[in-house]
């Protein structure tokens, strides 16, 4: 059987490109680009907690790592490197050739050196923190929004918690795109071009990962701010055109797994923000506005009737 040191030799250790020294070592040594910033995120994926057991081991090596890059994206930053560690249950090698190439692929899109890591045995997990560089006093954070500024969502909301439900079979659905609200939970697309392109112009941002409503809700609190979003105005994937309004809006509100960017920017700056988004190939859609008055998020729709889920997203303990 081969031993913790050979597996990572074998699946974890590509060639480094702007890492002075990764792995093999107690410790990487990383060079930092002058005039920047550290941007330093660490994210923890657990089989029956954050993916189900079974899951193809490619798109699970993929997403370990993407999750970790929308951090960096919500934060105007761009990755540099990575370091994994792994609880495993057993040995198995082709898994392992699979999960490392899912991540690898990702990671060489980005550029980034997994620059270190630690395996063990135990009940599968998976931890990742990464680290990227924003030039100083440019980097995005979820306190600087004010009153007046426009509300902003990348992408659309919903597919990947709608896939969720199919998988497991908790709900039935006619006239979805299953495939692709698959492809969304399971390999969803870290924003990283469109958080670059946002330094300058938005004005806070977060990566809308534990549902659209509650992590709203978090910027509004370090903004000290309102936000208020227009049903209307969010976009709806065409995937989910079977699910009942009911369904599609506590998906669209609530879901998980979207890793797609919020982020709120002056009205002056619209044209810029839109050719930002065509700049970094992501649809952008505003949604909303922030407003003067206590910290909360309220979905209204066409009516200015309140319609904000009683639950907004997910929380590991509530």
């Amino acid at each position: 059987m081969p031993s913790e040191f050979d597996l990572i030799r074998r699946h974890f250790s590509p060639p480094a490109t702007h890492t002075l020294l990764a792995g093999g070592d107690d410790a990487a040594l990383l060079v930092p680009t002058p005039g920047h910033v550290v941007a330093v995120s660490t994210d923890m994926l657990v089989e029956g907690t954050h993916f189900l057991p079974g899951t193809d081991p490619r798109r699970l090596g993929h997403k370990t790592l993407a999750v970790n890059l929308s951090d960096l994206a919500a934060m105007g930053a761009r990755p540099r490197w990575a370091f994994l560690a792994m609880a495993l249950p057993r040995v198995d090698e082709a898994w392992l050739a699979a999960f490392s190439a899912g991540f690898l692929a990702l990671a060489a899109v980005h550029r980034v050196d997994l620059a270190g890591g630690d395996t063990t045995r135990g009940p599968l997990s998976l931890c990742v923190t990464v680290i990227g560089e924003v030039m100083a006093g440019h980097a995005l954070r979820r306190d600087g929004a004010g009153p007046g500024d426009d509300v902003w969502l990348s992408g659309c909301t919903g597919e990947a918690a709608i896939g969720l439900a199919a998988l497991r079979g908790t709900a039935a659905f006619d006239g979805i795109d299953e495939a692709r609200c698959r492809e969304r939970l399971e390999q969803p697309q870290p924003r990283v071009g469109l958080g670059l392109a946002l330094a300058g112009l938005a004005s806070a941002a977060i990566d809308v990962s534990d549902g659209l409503a509650a992590d709203l809700g978090h910027l509004a609190n370090r903004s000290a701010c309102g936000i208020d979003v227009h049903w209307e105005r969010l976009p709806q994937s065409s995937a989910l055109a079977g699910v009942d309004r009911k369904r599609r809006a506590a998906a669209i509100l609530a879901g998980g797994d979207d890793y797609e960017l919020a982020f709120t920017a002056s009205p002056t700056n619209r044209d810029a923000v839109l050719a930002a988004a065509r700049e970094a190939g992501v649809a952008v859609t505003r949604i909303g506005a922030t407003v003067a008055g206590p910290p909360g998020v309220r979905v209204l729709d066409q009516r200015g009737f309140d319609m904000t889920p009683a639950r907004g997203g997910f929380d590991h303990f509530g």
